[in-house]
């Protein structure tokens, strides 16, 4: 082996979202440099090392507080060259390793734990000797370093590592951080990522949420949940975190993130995480489940058998206490029975059910009437809507529609359409379900309408409140999502985010229904910070999950209600400051980028005549469902979403901050070349080490690249060669 101090580097990192969020890494494999000269051959960056992550696999199980970590990587040598070099590992920022075990090929290899401080001057080592900033952004961290054996042309190493630490917990909120970020280490996407987190509590586990990437998260029983991330060809650049509470206190976690770069947007962001605990046995909760279903000509075949299979699933999964009522339509409808039938007689449903045929035409409007007709105000109804088409027969415009179902409908009921192939009424389903506290779903024609429409339904089968409502005082809140709050269901939570005006001491009250009957939880003195984080921490994702929500919003209404000036204004401005790229703000990637208040003035203003004037695009369609398909996932948004990586080569994210790649610079998007000047620090000068070296958030900025300029409070820094 030589100097393993210097070896190259490759990030394996393992992976937990799709393409782009914050960023931070994990075991890193540094190649050594050549043996010439190095003036004549320098060591090349980073991002040019011959070694690519093929697979990396995380599987940590949790107990109450200790977490034991298994990380599983692949490496594979793409080059003409045998590699040797140095492995690293930077550790989670607040982790405090008890012991780890290091295996290559299979065998166990020393390895050191290195302090922060050892672990810095090793960074910036590598960073002056391969003139490549990409480690920076782990100057605050520590690391496990172990030599590694030489891997041949086209051979691969796999790499093992485990480790033990004990997590803290904060108001009853138990943190788990993973580091991550692959994109500046691996030559090539990954083929696979895997996560894997088991949690396993003596208590009942209460809220299990990350902010960072879209898990899928099974409750096994009340003590035992597994939180998953899976994907493939990707370049993740995030840290993985998740959060999870237990106990038998009520559960209301509160996040909060003050920018402080803009005086002109001074305020603050914040999450609220809830999971309230009724006074009532919700295993007792009752509801009623109203069934529409299209037996439309177009649904013959296989749509109607899956439709009827769908059915059946839900009748057969009723409370004992739920009540149902079954419509189906076509040119006309056929009703069960005319209002609502108890759960004892699901066994009579479900044979006809069976009996149910397909042909005629679509009456939706009539449908709907009906079912709203059989509904009572007693108790939380939830109206299952099912179609593949459009209205034919009968009113068909649908906003007549809207208009009679909201008459009909009383409060209780909440509408969740499933619209079923692409010959469906877009505008008309989502406005039902945004209209009456619902949510849609498309069915695309190669995926299973029954098993989609089962799993849904097991999500709903237990209401745990209904009618949310939340109060603040002590601090005025403001852009709120999503609004109107959703019903809460048995092993989901409540996940809200908003702005809020100056910071300190707030009481929140969290209002619903349980049965009827109305209930409050109440929790004092939350604070909500006024001060600016001086690091880079999970909570510094809230701006642009907030943006994200409130972009889908206004989308959505632009789609739904028409375009208005305002609100492309805002769509814009927000959609540039946070990276936030969809197909009406493609700009981001098309165009040079609208840094300051002029230029995006004037994209705004261009933006908004080319939407007045566009011909108005039909609400069906390919199209038509995948346009609100995406708006509604944006506004639904539950972590900051991923930029593709296509956007990726010129869009960036470190935290809360936005950088795109402007003349060669990488660009904070706060920066406003109009009213703003920067100071010139010089690419690897001592001055340059001392910035990295006492702001870790300014650091992971610096690892962009050579040349970047980030806004920093009232002050702009640029590096420069």
């Amino acid at each position: 082996m030589r100097n393993k101090t210097f070896s190259g580097l490759l990030l394996a990192v393992f992976f937990l979202m799709t393409y782009i969020v914050p960023v931070q890494a994990d075991g890193i494999i540094i190649p050594e440099p050549p043996i010439c000269n190095p003036i004549t051959c320098p060591r090349p960056p980073i991002s040019q090392t011959p070694l690519t992550v093929k697979e990396h696999i995380v599987t940590v199980k949790i107990k109450d507080q200790l977490a034991v970590t298994h990380v599983d990587q692949t490496f594979i040598n793409t080059g003409n060259s045998t590699v040797e070099g140095t492995y690293i590992f930077p550790l989670p920022s607040d982790a405090v390793v008890q012991n780890f075990t290091l295996w290559v090929a299979g065998k166990p290899v020393n390895g050191k734990v290195l302090s922060a401080e050892e672990a810095r001057q090793t960074y910036e080592d590598i960073v002056r000797s391969m003139r490549d900033p990409a480690l920076l952004e782990y100057m605050d961290r520590g690391a496990v370093q172990a030599s590694i054996f030489p891997i041949g042309p086209g051979e691969s190493r796999r790499v093992e590592l485990e480790y033990t630490q004990a997590l803290t917990a904060e108001g009853g909120l138990v943190k788990y951080s993973y580091p991550l970020n692959t994109e500046k280490f691996s030559a090539e996407p990954l083929e696979k990522v895997s996560v894997t987190v088991e949690i396993e509590t003596g208590q009942p586990i209460r809220a299990v949420y990350s902010p960072s990437h879209e898990v899928d998260i099974l409750r096994k029983d009340e003590n035992n949940a597994v939180a998953s991330y899976e994907a493939s060809n990707i370049k993740p650049d995030t840290d993985f975190d998740l959060f999870y509470s237990y106990g038998n206190e009520e559960a209301l976690h509160l996040f909060t993130y003050l920018d402080g770069r803009d005086p002109s947007d001074p305020d603050g962001f914040f999450l609220l995480l809830a999971a309230p605990r009724p006074e009532a046995n919700i295993e007792h909760t009752v509801k009623d489940i109203l069934l529409v279903i299209d037996r439309s000509g177009s649904m013959e075949g296989e749509k109607i058998r899956q439709a009827k299979s769908a059915a059946k699933y839900v009748l057969s999964h009723l409370g004992e206490a739920d009540r149902f009522h079954v419509t189906t339509f076509s040119s006309g409808i056929e009703q069960f029975a005319p209002g609502l039938s108890p759960a004892s007689d699901a066994s009579k449903a479900i044979d006809w059910v069976d009996s149910i045929s397909a042909g005629g035409s679509t009456d939706i409007n009539r449908a709907l009437l009906s079912a709203a007709k059989a509904a009572e105000s007693d108790r939380p109804a939830y109206l299952l809507f099912l179609t593949d088409g459009l209205p034919t027969v009968g009113i068909r415009d649908s906003r007549r529609i809207l208009a009679n179902f909201a008459d009909a409908a009383g409060e209780n009921i909440r509408i969740f359409p499933f619209g079923v192939g692409y010959d469906v009424d877009t505008l008309l389903l989502d406005s039902l379900s945004q209209n009456h506290h619902g949510a849609s779903t498309y069915v695309k024609p190669e995926e299973d309408l029954d098993a989609v429409l089962s799993g849904f339904y097991e999500k709903i089968s237990t209401p745990v409140l209904t009618d949310l409502e939340l109060e603040f005082s002590g601090i005025r809140t403001y852009d709120v999502y999503p609004q109107p709050l959703p019903d809460l269901f048995q092993g989901s939570q409540l996940v809200v985010t908003g702005r809020y005006h100056e910071g300190g001491k707030a009481d929140i009250r969290l209002k619903g229904k349980v049965n009827g009957e109305s209930q409050t939880f109440r929790y004092d003195n939350m604070t909500f910070t006024e001060e600016s984080p001086s690091i880079r921490g999970p909570e510094s994702s809230l701006p642009r999950l907030w943006a994200a929500r409130k972009i889908g919003s206004l989308l959505n209404s632009i789609r739904l209600e028409g375009v208005e000036k305002e609100t492309v204004d805002q769509i814009v401005k927000l959609s540039i400051r946070y990276g936030i790229v969809t197909p009406y703000t493609s700009y981001l990637v098309t165009e040079p980028p609208a840094l300051g208040a002029v230029e995006q003035e004037r994209l705004s203003t261009q933006t908004f005549g080319e939407m007045k004037g566009a011909a108005a695009a039909p609400s069906f369609g390919a199209d038509a469902v995948q346009k609100a398909e995406g708006q509604n996932r944006l506004a639904q948004s539950e972590s900051a979403p991923a930029i593709t990586s296509d956007a990726s080569q010129i869009i960036k994210n470190v935290g809360a901050r936005t950088f795109v790649l402007k003349d060669g610079v990488w660009t904070d998007t706060a920066y406003d070349p109009d009213t703003m000047t920067a100071r010139k620090i010089k690419f690897l000068s001592d001055e340059y080490f001392n910035l990295s070296r006492s702001n870790p958030t300014i650091a992971a900025c610096l690892a962009l690249g050579t040349q970047v300029l980030v806004v920093d409070g009232h002050s702009v820094i640029q590096i420069i060669e």
